[in-house]
């Protein structure tokens, strides 16, 4: 239907909508109470049939309804704004925008709010189930661990069975100790990991993983395991500032190859070359890849680069499978100060490999 319409007396007639409130505030209301919805009133105060013809939210938290029949003149509909408020604790403000055959095409209405979130259930809390317990993560982050420290962590776990259990850890490394604190939980209770990293004694840098299995009453649950991590970094803090001044530079021509269109199943061999450009000796610690895909000469790891020498780190890149853009990274880390790590990239437009 058109906006306007000629009359027989020769005037045009409008079609004209109004809507009360064009803003409602649901106030403060819990989590846990379900979805709240309000009707907007339409009125028709035009001469001619209004026709709301479509309603969007301004997120997916809110559902619009609308009179979906033509609303005569001088009648009434309505709008009704829908707000789900599951996992949407906090201060709200939303917006639904009304599309008609009135004058003006599209009106926006507001629905505000705060939600105050439900109580945390042990499930909430507690997410990794190992037999009759749970433990707040299957994941124990250690962050920067310095390669002369030991640094300790903790995390809370709960019996959720009916019978006192023992936790226990299977065949740790000689870097890591993780006990349970009490070791035999009560149903019902509490309890604590305490695990403690040992950076002297882990022949490593940068970011480093281990997957430790988990026990309960003595029996081993050899199908999930507890990921301790830690990122291995030396400790620079007990330099002087002339040990700073005088100590190796590690300056790479560039950080980023990129080796254009390559087929797949296929290699490439890269090199990249830097200089010490520092007063000591540069040291590189470790090089790794992040996938077996780029394979990496370890040759250079370990040896000292004398000041003004220059040196290079050689990989080769595997197209395998991929198809389009890839990039691969490889992260170097050396007893320079300033840059302990430094992150290459390689990138290659792989295209598919076609028969003979």
């Amino acid at each position: 239907m058109s906006l306007l319409a000629f009359s027989a007396r020769g005037q045009y007639m409008q079609t004209k909508m109004k809507i009360a409130p064009l803003e409602y505030d649901f106030g403060v209301f819990k989590e846990e109470g379900g979805s709240k919805s309000f009707d907007f009133v339409v009125t028709n105060t035009g001469t001619n049939p209004l026709i709301i013809q479509n309603v969007t939210a301004s997120c997916g938290c809110t559902t619009p309804e609308w009179t979906r029949m033509p609303i005569p003149p001088g009648g009434r509909g309505k709008v009704t704004a829908i707000y789900d408020p599951a996992g949407r604790p906090g201060a709200f403000n939303k917006t639904l925008t009304v599309y008609s055959n009135a004058v003006p095409q599209t009106v926006t209405l507001i629905i505000k709010g705060e939600v105050t979130p439900r109580p945390k259930t042990v499930e909430d809390l507690f997410t990794f189930v190992v037999g009759p317990v749970r433990f707040q993560s299957n994941q124990l982050s250690f962050s920067d661990v310095k390669k002369n420290e030991k640094k300790s962590q903790m995390m809370e776990l709960v019996n959720t069975s009916n019978t006192p259990v023992k936790v226990g850890f299977d065949i740790l490394p000689p870097h890591l100790t993780l006990k349970a604190n009490p070791e035999i939980l009560q149903p019902g209770q509490k309890g604590k990991i305490e695990g403690t990293y040992d950076g002297t004694k882990k022949q490593d840098w940068g970011f480093v993983n281990d997957m430790i299995k988990i026990k309960t009453n003595d029996i081993i649950h050899s199908e999930v395991f507890l990921y301790v991590s830690a990122t291995l970094v030396e400790d620079f803090s007990l330099l002087s500032r002339e040990e700073l001044a005088n100590a190796p530079v590690f300056k790479l021509a560039l950080t980023t190859i990129d080796i254009g269109k390559m087929p797949q199943a296929a290699t490439r061999d890269i090199e990249f070359k830097f200089t010490n450009e520092g007063k000591r000796d540069l040291i590189i610690r470790n090089i790794k890849a992040t996938c077996g895909c780029t394979a990496i000469q370890q040759g250079t790891m370990g040896t000292g680069i004398k000041p003004g020498e220059s040196g290079s780190i050689k990989a080769t890149f595997s197209s395998g499978g991929y198809l389009g853009k890839v990039t691969k990274t490889i992260n170097v880390f050396t007893n320079d100060p300033k840059t302990p790590e430094i992150i290459l990239m390689l990138t290659a437009d792989v295209e598919q490999k076609t028969g003979k």
